[in-house]
């Protein structure tokens, strides 16, 4: 029996710490995962676990390639362990780079001062955007530890997600509590399929699923939090905040394991798949031969603060936001964080009246306050009197400073400085292209000067659905240090703009900015349609191109026309150049521009049957010369 029960009841208090990291940042990562332990501590708790490498931040890529870099990482795991002789009893779980010959994505189990023991993640994802193949060997050990008279299975983010992978194969041999240290990237959804798989896994296995997820922004990604808890027959039992860092506690009641399984006899009959004789040969060695290696005893004494007739901490659940909500506050999250974490205060937006300039500047006050915040309004020729009041309006609304820079005198200046060479050669019948993009580059440049005088960072305002198809300037408005809206489809921008809006109680956005129609407004009654589909048929063209990879015959099939069809697929292949150069932006769907989505620049393949060629010469011909948004401007 467990020293820490009676009557038969065994109870294990259990504390996941999701924190806010950063990558590289060694002394700042030790310090919160050691505040971690402190409140794990003070709120009783005999295991704390952290996220999946924690120590280093994650993704910490090729900083892995640098000896250095793992040494200073193994020290500061030296530096943990020996904190925690300061929390007797505490088992803490935390992630680090392992170096045994080759390197490890590992978790490390310390307790009183010293490295109890060491699991080395087995499944190393290589997609979407995930590269651990790239840095880290597989481990082939699935040890079980004893920690306070309860078998546990501690194992790593994509390990739990197969089937037969090592949390099956622990809790086969024994294993009551399986804990999963992750470091999850958030995309509008994940949370819902994650939660399907791991109630799966538990009610499976019959053994409780602990998982405690990272929290944050790192680069392109975010990692929602969220961590949670199922209990032996798949039930949740605890659930922590979305994007915030939080200590999840909670009393787990291990008797309940075992009178789950007696009356499951899957167990009794079934052994965990293998995908060879090897394998199964080689775990069979390492659960069932007896060896040092099958259950590994941390500590079978009850910490100081272990009482029988405690009463343990109420399981809170924390409710899901909807979808909206979300990608809402992984923006807001992904921003905070790229722009904190790189060393700025303060960042500067292009406010042109128009619906994705305002939501950009909506997030950035959110995520950074709106003491932190410039909008620039730069009118020419052909802004309306409109969208100047928009973006006024705006910028009063959101009570951020607000600058206006005229940007018609230097437009007359470099138009005056080139004329005689663009009149030199045979006009092109689009001659005024040249004049839209130089607009956009000269808004470009004005932003450019503010950041290097004042040191702030350039957020810029292009969405989804313009970065797919070209419609956009290389060095215009598509010049910046971050780009907020890089994943957010247009008809979602709307979506957001109006769930901002209800939240305030008020038109935060204008609701004049929300109704128009959407103009880049770089030559005379400009619309986006006169370029693009409206954007409620191009968007889910979009999305079954770039993010579901269907075809032409697939995509017409779904109901859209095919000569729309082609051609926007042909905007997103010839547009790839493009968005290679286009700054980094928080990726909220499943496949997002970047290191998710990932096409050679160089490429002859279209893969498109007749009809594409048919439409390509048919558009060639009669529209020669067009606004072609694969060479022009998004709205600025």
């Amino acid at each position: 029996m467990n020293p820490a029960s009676t009557n038969g009841a065994r109870r294990l208090r259990l504390a996941l710490a999701q924190i806010n990291v950063t990558v590289g940042d060694l002394d700042g990562n030790v310090h919160r995962i050691v505040q971690g332990m402190h409140e794990a501590a003070a709120a009783g708790a005999d295991v704390v676990a952290f996220p999946e490498l924690a120590l280093t931040g994650y993704p910490p890529e090729d900083l892995l390639l640098k000896p250095g870099f793992v040494a200073d990482n193994l020290r500061s795991l030296a530096t943990l362990a020996r904190a925690t002789r300061d929390f007797p009893g505490l088992t803490v779980v935390v992630g680090f780079a392992d170096r045994e010959m080759d390197l490890f994505n590992a978790a490390a189990i310390l307790r009183d001062g010293e490295r109890a023991g060491v699991y080395h993640k087995h499944y190393l994802p290589t997609y979407s955007v995930f590269d651990e193949d790239r840095y880290f060997s597989a481990g082939v050990a699935v040890p079980n530890y004893l920690i306070n008279g309860v078998t546990a299975g501690i194992n790593i983010c994509e390990d739990i997600w197969y089937p037969d992978g090592p949390p099956t194969t622990q809790a086969y041999a024994g294993a009551e509590l399986l804990l999963n240290i992750s470091a999850s990237p958030f995309y509008v959804g994940k949370q819902e399929a994650r939660e399907r798989m791991l109630a799966t896994r538990a009610a499976d296995t019959g053994a409780v699923v602990a998982y405690v997820n990272l929290v944050g922004g790192q680069d392109e990604l975010v990692f929602d939090g969220a961590s949670v808890v199922f209990d032996e027959r798949g039930e949740l039992m605890a659930r922590a905040r979305m994007f915030a860092e939080d200590l999840l506690v909670l009393d787990l009641d291990i008797e309940g394991v075992f009178r789950t399984r007696l009356h499951d006899p899957r167990r009794r009959k079934e052994r965990p798949f293998a995908p060879d004789a090897a394998q199964e040969q080689q775990r069979q060695a390492i659960f069932i031969s007896g060896s040092p290696t099958t259950t590994k005893p941390v500590d079978t004494t009850p910490p100081p603060h272990t009482s029988p007739d405690r009463l343990g901490p109420v399981a809170r659940v924390e409710p899901l936001p909807p979808p909206v909500e979300q990608a809402y506050r992984a923006l807001v999250l992904g921003t905070r964080d790229y722009v904190r974490k790189n060393g700025f205060q303060d960042a500067v937006i292009a406010l042109s009246g128009g619906i994705d300039s305002a939501l950009t500047a909506a997030i950035a006050v959110d995520a950074l306050g709106s003491e932190h915040v410039w909008g620039v309004s730069m009118p020419s020729r052909y802004s309306s009197a409109g969208s100047r009041d928009d973006a006024r309006a705006l910028a009063d609304h959101l009570g951020i400073r607000y600058l206006t820079l005229p940007i018609e005198e230097t437009l007359a200046a470099a138009l005056g400085t080139l004329r005689e060479t663009l009149e030199s050669d045979e006009p092109r019948p689009a001659s005024t292209l040249t004049e839209e993009n130089l607009q956009a580059r000269i808004r470009g440049l004005f932003l450019m000067a503010l950041s290097n005088r004042f040191g702030s960072i350039v957020l810029t305002t292009g969405n989804k659905s313009e970065l797919a198809v070209g419609y956009a300037t290389l060095y215009g408005d598509m010049a910046g240090g971050f780009a907020v809206l890089k994943d957010v489809f247009k008809t979602t921008v709307y979506d957001l703009a109006r769930w901002r809006n209800a939240q305030a109680g008020s038109d935060l956005i204008p609701q004049a900015t929300i109704e128009k129609p959407p103009s880049a407004e770089l030559r005379p009654d400009q619309k986006d349609t006169d370029s693009l589909p409206p954007y409620e048929t191009l968007d889910p063209i979009l999305r079954a191109y770039v993010e579901e990879d269907r075809g032409l015959a697939q995509i017409v099939a779904l109901g859209f026309d095919a000569e729309t069809v082609a051609r926007v697929m042909r905007l997103v292949d010839k547009s790839e150049y493009k968005r290679r150069q286009a700054p980094p932006g928080i990726k909220i769907t499943e496949r997002a521009f970047g290191r998710d989505r990932r096409l050679p620049l160089t490429s002859a393949y279209r893969g498109q049957p007749e009809p594409y060629a048919v439409a390509r010469e048919r558009e060639a011909a009669t529209t020669a010369g067009e606004h072609e948004p694969a060479t022009t401007t998004a709205h600025a």
